[in-house]
């Protein structure tokens, strides 16, 4: 797998993995939402200093984006669409 796959891959598996929306994890990285999804898309190549700053804010290793998947592993499933993930309810009180 090429680098900005391997890297596009890994930001979008760590990112849905902590249920954090794409908008808000650009907004906390202070990255152009549109940037971060070509990053994800494959599109875009990040600077080691965006990547750095995108590490930080998912609390994760800038290693982590170089992580190659397991043979056959499934891609990152997205989040549901909308600003928000889905949630839980709370039970009424």
């Amino acid at each position: 797998m090429k680098a900005r796959a391997l890297v596009a891959w890994n930001v979008l598996r760590i990112r849905v993995s902590l249920g954090i929306s794409q908008e808000q994890l650009a907004y906390d990285a202070a990255i152009d939402r549109s940037y971060m999804g070509g990053i994800e898309q494959q599109k875009k190549n990040p600077t080691i200093d965006l990547l750095e700053r995108i590490a930080e804010t998912l609390e994760v290793h800038v290693s982590e984006f170089f992580v190659q998947p397991t043979r056959g592993a499934t891609p990152p499933q997205t989040l549901p669409k909308g600003r928000k993930p889905k949630r839980p309810h709370r039970k009424a009180r």
